[in-house]
């Protein structure tokens, strides 16, 4: 019996298409290896994976395709060779690299049917949702909190992107409380992830987001005093190398600083001041304590034993930069610098070693490495069961795109012990990323110029006026008032391939913003450097911005979020708002304060059903997918 027998039975001529597509899978984490699985047992053709990440023993216990001998091995690579032995009859592909590197360029997405994002952090989604758009290619984004998880599908022109819905800011926390007042555990492990750690092995992070540097009057004072901390410590980093240096670090942080703090009583009137270590009576202690004990993530170390964790992870580091800032040396580059890592040892067991010494300091309980590493990396607890569900919900909105068949995809939310299906949103006009008009060029990086972009493209092929206004992911590069920049080559502006330069027309009836993709080929035309891509038959053309139109003073305008109504002024209307007024945040980021799937938390299957309205579940004729009602 012919392997891919009963998914021919399901999914009939759909097979086809899955059998030719080629699909790029974004993360082989906790969705990516469930995804994977899916994806190869289904028979999708050429798969491609990349992951940044190893693996590590964490991991275990929710990214199935993994052992414990494959513990520090690239993630891609080992899911590729596990899931391979599923099904040999497609083709697989391995990248250990971040999806950012300049090698996976927009001509590299461009080649792929569908993309799929099993992705745990913003940073990397937007990059993928910005490259899907600029290219036109489809993509599924998935996301996991506990027990519940999302899948939207986007795709240009016809559906809300990635960044149509804005997403919570991370969390921040005062200076103040950083530096001087700690009530909590997250607050010594933010003090060494974000203000030790770089201080001593990078560079300095006093604003960095998760301490919150407003310019008010008390933590400008206290960021004042930080700085100074922050001079004073320059100062011992100066001495690394030297066998004194562990000590100094230790006696300013650990010593003087808390001496300095415990003496301002008006403090500490309602509390309990904070004490001080001793590295000589802690060093006499240590000499029983087997530096081994960094291993045993699972268990609070007590203080001695954080005290030896800390040497022996200082000593790591400092040897490990100056390896690297001698090889940096001898090749010209840059001076490097060592930032955290929650997978890389030298790093974790610092930021975990001193973030607990200075909470049992200040009198607050001590952590585990492993739930250190959980805060630190802003790691949200994973279900294997619903990474499972949602991976097998993103395989069916993908047969839906590979038809073409947009009008039947939904945005899924998955809650506790329910589904619930919606309209995806149509694009958000006020989006700054999938609200302006997208545009190729290939650029012969050798000979290209500003000015070759702003006269050949801009001003002779798409007709913009003199009043133009060109800004790279660095800045302002050319206005009527800055010509400087015109004669200078893009790889002197340090634009270069996969990169983005944003248009504005300043003129009357201005058209919409204009962001154009650079991809380093030479163009067919060898007489420009700059050549405009356009599909054959199809000539861009940038649209004008459409005038904005006054709502009239006393209408109301609501949302039934239930039904997707709008009511104006008490009379009900099928039209939906704009995206942008939509009260649906994605869910991705671990923001309990508003989502669609709260609401589901708690609700009783009757209570589900009649959520909006009768609903039952029916089967998809065409792909046998079970859908809940509504889902035509």
């Amino acid at each position: 019996m012919p392997r891919d027998k009963y998914t021919r039975q399901s999914l009939g001529a759909t097979q086809r298409l899955v059998k030719e597509s080629r699909v790029l899978l974004v993360g082989a984490g906790g969705i990516g290896c469930e995804l994977l699985k899916n994806l190869v047992l289904t028979g999708f053709g050429e798969i491609h994976i990349i992951d940044l990440d190893t693996i590590d023993l964490s991991n275990l216990n929710r990214q199935f395709l993994f052992r414990h001998e494959h513990i520090k091995k690239p993630k891609a690579l080992v899911a590729k060779d596990i899931a391979q032995k599923f099904n040999p009859n497609v083709t697989l592909f391995a990248h250990h690299a971040n999806i950012k590197d300049k090698k996976f360029n927009l001509e590299w997405f461009s080649g792929f049917n569908i993309v799929f994002n099993a992705l745990d952090n913003m940073d990397a989604r937007r990059h993928v949702n910005k490259m899907c758009l600029a290219v036109d290619v489809p993509l599924v984004e998935s996301g996991t909190t506990g027990f519940r998880g999302q899948v939207q599908v986007i795709k240009k022109g016809k559906t809300a992107c990635y960044d149509c819905t804005p997403k919570t800011t991370p969390i921040s926390y005062p200076v103040c409380t950083i530096r001087s007042t700690p009530s909590q555990p997250i607050h010594c492990i933010v003090w060494a992830k974000s203000y030790l750690l770089p201080e001593l092995f990078g560079v300095s992070e006093d604003e960095a987001a998760e301490l919150d540097s407003s310019e008010d009057a008390d933590n400008a004072e206290e960021i004042k005093k930080l700085k100074e901390e922050a001079q004073a410590l320059k100062k011992i980093r100066a001495l690394m190398g030297s066998g004194a240096f562990g000590k100094h670090v230790f006696d300013k942080v650990f010593k003087e600083d808390i001496e300095r703090l415990a003496k301002m009583e008006d403090m500490w009137r309602d509390k309990k001041p904070p004490e001080p270590f001793s590295y000589d009576a802690l060093e006499q202690e240590a000499s029983v304590v087997d530096k081994a004990i960094a291993q045993n993530g699972q268990r609070v170390w007590s203080a001695v034993e954080n005290f030896v964790v800390f040497k022996d992870s200082l000593d790591r580091l400092v040897t490990r930069l100056s390896q690297e800032q001698a090889v940096a040396s001898k090749s010209g580059e840059p001076q490097p610098s060592i930032l955290f890592d929650k997978d890389d040892d030298d790093t974790m067991d610092f930021v975990a070693a001193a973030g607990n010494l200075r909470a049992i300091i200040f009198g607050i309980e001590p952590k585990s490495k492993f739930d250190i590493k959980q805060m630190a990396g802003n790691i949200i607890p994973a279900i294997a069961t619903t990474n499972a569900m949602v991976a097998g919900l993103c395989v069916l909105q993908a047969f839906k795109v590979l038809k073409d068949d947009y009008a039947r995809t939904r945005w899924l939310w998955l809650g506790i012990g329910s589904l619930r299906t919606d309209q995806l949103d149509p694009p958000n006009p006020e989006c700054p990323v999938c609200s302006v008009a997208m545009a190729r060029v290939h650029v012969d990086i050798e000979k290209a110029t500003l000015g070759d972009l702003v006269q050949d493209v801009l001003r002779t092929r798409l007709g913009y006026g003199e009043e133009v206004t060109v800004m790279s992911e660095a800045g302002l590069i050319y206005d009527p008032d800055l010509e400087d920049n015109l004669e200078k080559k893009l790889s002197d502006l340090n634009i270069g391939d996969a990169g983005f330069i944003l248009v504005k027309d300043e003129n009357d009836n201005p058209r919409v913003d204009l962001q154009i993709a650079i991809e380093v080929k030479k163009p067919e035309d060898e007489t420009k450097a700059v050549l405009l891509v356009e599909k054959e038959g199809e000539a861009l053309e940038v649209p004008r911005k459409p005038e904005k139109q006054a709502v009239p003073d006393g209408d109301q305008v609501e949302n039934d979020d239930a039904d997707g109504l709008v009511i104006m002024n008490g009379v009900s209307s099928t039209a939906k708002l704009p995206a942008g007024k939509r009260k649906r945040p994605l869910d991705d980021e671990g923001d309990e304060s508003a989502t669609q799937a709260k609401k589901l938390q708690g609700m009783s299957s009757a209570e589900f059903t009649n959520h909006r309205g009768t609903e039952a579940i029916v089967i998809d004729e065409d792909d046998g997918a079970l859908v809940i009602a509504g889902d035509d």
